[in-house]
């Protein structure tokens, strides 16, 4: 009978042979086949005193210039190894624990079933057992491990110790540095731990932060370790930090103003926060932006606290549907369908918004002109409301024809300023302004941000007009209307 093909990963530990598990050890005696991710492991030249060697994949390092191909490599050359063994098991020894950032242990598992090869895993000491003692933390305490390579700031927490693992050189490092200087200081003192608990080669000294990629060496046992801490300060920059100062805000030991306020009470500073922000984003100012936009955004926390109050929702489940929103209306980026252009992928949103709406069970609109905020400003409602028209074919062929209708209309604004009611004047006007809209449309410039261009413009031609009387030292009731026209035009050429 054959035998089926099988593999069994062993862990080194991170040390010489002493940190070798009793069973890891008899399984290695025992063995003929014996790989090794890579021979730059302490035990190794330990083992070979005992007549147990390796066969190395560090050739393979040699041959890809990505670490996942070479996991790739590796894991497809063990699982033909299996296969043409003849039943003999084959096993597989990688540094420290085989269950701790081991890709290659990873691959194994999804592949190897598939493939009919058996896998057994021994497990070793790994380099976080070590590093619990020579750092001197405890995990119960919330403790989290990092892969260097995929460190990013949302994935960083300073309230838990943290242990970033694999900073194989000075470029990831750099990396590593940059990450996390978007949580801690510059200067933060962080801890390097090199080689933990192998004998005269373990090295651990504490850098500020700005200095973690100058060090004279890395390898693939360099591991930087941050202690948990306590200090709000480096908690400024999540959105978990801003939900508990909301939350702490509402709350009977909070803000007496804060506490009172209801949806209807806050409405208006709403509004007011998103037009001070639009200002920030028309006069191009980032530091305005970045202080404006933030204050909507505690509109959104305050309005979202008072429901999780009620228990109808909080503001993570804001974030759950946009999310979930966001992807399922982007089927070109995060599914299977395509866009060659901004036209397409809008298409593509009104379709899965529309999809979206019925797998909710929300009822058709009965009117295509519905879903038009009411509360929206005038402008940009004229401009939706064409816009839906037009999308069924109520619409003019060419802008010679809305051109035609501005004249019209401008005509009978003329005739009803000469002798109508004022009723009669207002209701041309908008007529008149509805059709200058249409021009908007069709030129494909939004009516809200030309108008407020134009307003901008006017500002800046009149401050002209203030500065020049300014200077000569005069005032309005001191110049007249053809003066105040060449200054007009001196501000044309120069604005």
């Amino acid at each position: 009978m054959t035998l089926k093909p099988s593999i069994i990963v062993v862990g080194l530990g991170s040390g010489g042979e002493d940190q070798l598990t009793l069973g890891v050890l008899k399984v290695l005696e025992q063995s003929r086949l014996r790989y090794i991710r890579t021979a730059d492991h302490p035990a190794v030249s330990d083992l070979s005193k005992r007549d147990i060697v390796f066969e190395s994949f560090d050739s393979v390092y040699e041959i890809h210039n990505a670490f996942e191909d070479v996991y790739e490599a590796i894991t497809e050359s063990l699982l033909g190894i299996a296969q043409q063994s003849g039943g003999e098991p084959v096993v597989y020894a990688v540094p420290g624990h085989p269950m701790v950032a081991e890709r290659t242990v990873v691959l194994l598992r999804e592949r190897a079933a598939k493939q009919g090869v058996e896998l057994r895993l021994l497990g070793g000491e790994s380099f976080l057992d070590q590093a619990f003692t020579t750092l001197g933390f405890d995990p119960i305490e919330g403790f989290q491990l990092l892969d260097a390579s995929e460190l990013t700031r949302e994935s960083l927490r300073p309230r838990l110790h943290t242990v970033v693992g694999q900073v194989y050189d000075a470029f990831t490092a750099s990396d590593v540095k940059l990450a996390l200087m978007n949580v801690y200081p510059d200067d933060y003192p962080v801890v390097v731990g090199q080689a933990l608990g192998v004998p005269r080669q373990e090295r651990v000294h504490t850098v500020p932060l700005h200095e973690l990629d100058r060090l004279g060496s890395y390898g693939n046992l360099t591991l930087v370790y941050l202690r948990a801490d306590q200090d709000e300060r480096l908690r400024r920059r999540s959105f978990e930090r801003l939900h508990e100062i909301v939350d702490i805000l509402r709350s009977p030991e909070g803000c007496p103003w804060d506490r009172e306020q209801t949806h209807q009470s806050i409405r208006k500073n709403f509004i007011e926060e998103t037009y001070e922000a639009i200002e920030a984003l028309d006069n191009d100012d980032p530091d305005g932006m970045m202080e404006e936009f933030g204050d909507v955004i505690l509109q959104v926390l305050l309005h979202s606290q008072i429901e999780e109050e009620t228990g109808t929702f909080d503001v993570y489940d804001v974030l759950a549907e946009l999310n979930d929103k966001l992807i399922f209306r982007h089927p070109h980026v995060f599914g299977g369908a395509n866009a060659q252009d901004a036209e397409e992928a809008l298409k593509n949103w009104e379709q899965m918004k529309a999809e979206e709406k019925r797998r909710k069970g929300i009822p058709e609109r009965t009117s295509v002109l519905d879903g038009i905020p009411k509360d929206l400003p005038t402008l940009p409602k004229a401009y939706k409301l064409q816009k839906k028209a037009a999308a069924v074919g109520f619409d003019w062929p060419d802008l010679s024809g809305v051109f035609d209708k501005i004249e019209e209309e401008l005509a009978e604004l003329r005739s009803a300023a000469a002798d109508e009611p004022a009723e009669r004047q207002k209701e041309e006007l908008g007529d008149l302004l509805f059709a200058v809209v249409n021009a908007a449309r069709f030129l494909k410039a939004d009516p809200e941000e030309a108008l407020a261009g134009t307003n901008r413009k006017f500002t800046q031609r009149f401050h002209y007009i203030e500065e020049r009387l300014r200077i000569s030292g005069r005032k309005f009731d001191e110049t007249d209307l053809l003066e105040m026209e060449e200054w007009w035009q001196e501000a044309k050429n120069r604005l």
